[in-house]
């Protein structure tokens, strides 16, 4: 079965940490481009990061450039996301997906607040 399992999300304080995990079952995840989304309650969902499947290139959107990282570990065909400094605003639900197959994992949740 071809799918993407977030893990990792939960509730942090400002300030605080969280690593996401994007486990592809199904599929080789090291040919395709993945990218991290976010819904926060009552907007839009939002990108955020994407690494490319071929030259590693990474992308972030303004808001989490410099806090946020995004990698892989193809021996684990798995993509993670570091996020560092967290803001209330940084709360929503996570998504890992491949524009390219169009496929979506179920999302994780994250919520910032002390």
């Amino acid at each position: 079965q071809v799918q993407l399992v977030e893990s990792g999300g939960g509730l942090v304080q400002p300030g605080g940490s969280l690593r996401l995990s994007c486990a592809a079952s199904g599929f080789t995840l090291d040919s395709y481009a993945i990218g991290w989304y976010r819904q926060a309650p009552g907007k839009e969902r939002e990108g955020l990061s994407c690494t490319s499947g071929t030259d590693d290139k990474t992308y972030y959107t303004n808001s989490v450039k410099g806090r946020f990282t995004i990698s892989r570990d193809n021996a684990k065909n798995t993509v993670y996301l570091q996020m560092r400094s967290l803001k209330p605003e940084d709360t929503g639900v996570y998504y890992c997906a491949s524009p390219h197959l169009d496929l979506w994992g179920q999302g994780t949740l994250v919520t910032v607040s002390s």
